[in-house]
């Protein structure tokens, strides 16, 4: 079987998937405050490292970390709930499939410590 990285489709489709969640964030009331005036493709270069390293089963520590990609950021649990949906509805628009976008939902929620029972949808 495939591993997450092959059914999101690869770098590319990751990479479509980032641009769009970033994008998300800088408009969403939720997370605006957080992005403005914040290096976006650098942010998008590094959450797709993130991205791609957590798709492969890797750690996310280190470069690409989530502690590389938004340093400084400390999100709040409502904001990571802002964050996640974000990227959820990225991979919706990208026709990801209910089992892909619950995977990585989880992945990335299981990465700030918090309870994979508390995914958006």
């Amino acid at each position: 079987m495939a591993n997450l990285y092959q059914r999101l489709g690869g770098v590319d489709a990751i990479a479509c998937i980032v641009d769009d969640a970033i994008d998300r964030h800088a408009a969403n009331p939720a997370l605006a405050p957080r992005f403005r005036g914040r290096d976006l493709p650098l942010l998008k270069k590094l959450s797709l490292q993130c991205l791609s390293a957590l798709a492969w089963g890797a750690p996310a520590h280190g470069e690409g970390g989530r502690a590389v990609a938004y340093a400084g950021m400390d999100f709040c649990a409502s904001e990571l709930q802002a964050l996640v949906s974000d990227v959820v509805a990225a991979m919706q628009e990208q026709g990801l499939g209910p089992v892909e976008v619950g995977a990585l939902a989880d992945l990335l929620l299981a990465m700030n410590g918090d309870e994979a029972g508390s995914r958006p949808s």
